[in-house]
């Protein structure tokens, strides 16, 4: 995917002492501080650093912008297919928002705390497009144990065997819960790709029933030094209610806690079933998030 950078050589209405840039190599290290001072809702960011290493490596697939007050650091975003803000200091936020109403968006979704989401929206949400849905409140959950007498068994990792019937459950629970088919904006063979990727990542898991069609699914969304990102749990919808989720659920986190101290996932607050289920699995709230997407 081609990512548009930000013209970081226009000016922002701020005030002198505070700047609003692209980052570059030499922020990385004031960037990761600021990234690991909220490590849980920050997981996705983190984790794509950790893998790339590089502010102008492709596999970041976005940019990384950056407000300074007084010459030191002190908020910012990942502004890509997601736009991911972090502003641990509130004053990050208002001269971020104006920055990035001046230009083009160019993600789909806007994802981040609630107490810095609502305050950028107000200024983002003048210039932008009308979002198509609003998650206002998502629980931001995480644990670091799990019962293992409580594990499904027959959980496992999905393999490029599995590929053909996992799209099907993959595409159904993306439609369920964006409100869209994944095919309206890409082909079914560019995602089979972005399946192929999770799948050879083995961060795709999933139960089959005995005709070897999925009937659960979860994926690992993000894996950074401190939480492995959970995100995609999906329970065939004729077999929901029925004991499948909390055994898969409890494998999935044991999966997850072999490759990151803590797994985490968000969900949504209406969802009352998955919010019970992850709560008798232990997973207590860290922050509320809110997501926006177009």
């Amino acid at each position: 995917m081609t990512v548009t950078r930000p013209d970081v050589s226009a000016s922002s209405r701020t005030s002198s002492a505070v700047r609003v840039r692209l980052l570059e190599n030499d922020d990385l290290g004031e960037l990761q501080a600021l990234i690991a001072a909220d490590p849980i809702v920050n997981a996705v960011v983190a984790a794509r650093l950790h893998e790339v290493g590089d502010l102008g490596d492709a596999g970041l697939s976005g940019s990384l912008i950056g407000v300074e007050i007084g010459g030191r650091l002190v908020g910012g975003c990942f502004n890509g297919g997601n736009l991911m803000p972090f502003c641990p200091d509130p004053r990050a936020v208002a001269p971020l928002a104006h920055f990035l109403a001046d230009r083009p968006r160019i993600c789909s979704a806007v994802v981040g705390r609630r107490e810095v989401l609502t305050p950028l929206w107000s200024v983002l949400g003048r210039s932008w497009s009308r979002p198509r849905l609003l998650r206002p409140q998502q629980p931001l959950l995480v644990v670091s144990s799990v019962d293992a007498a409580a594990v499904d068994p027959q959980l496992r990792p999905a393999t490029a065997k599995d590929l053909d019937n996992y799209l099907p459950a993959a595409a159904a629970m993306f439609t369920e819960e964006l409100g869209l088919s994944p095919f309206l904006h890409m082909t079914r063979a560019a995602y089979r790709e972005r399946l192929g990727s999770l799948v050879s990542a083995r961060r795709a898991l999933l139960l089959n029933d005995v005709n070897g069609h999925v009937i659960f699914k979860a994926e690992l969304a993000a894996v950074s030094p401190d939480t492995c990102q959970i995100q995609g749990v999906w329970v065939r919808p004729d077999l929901r209610g029925q004991g499948i989720s909390g055994p898969a659920m409890a494998g999935v986190v044991q999966y997850a806690l072999r490759l990151a101290p803590s797994a985490s996932l968000y969900v949504n607050d209406f969802n009352i079933p998955a919010r019970r289920l992850y709560e008798r699995l232990g997973m207590r709230p860290v922050a509320t998030l809110t997501t926006i997407l177009f």
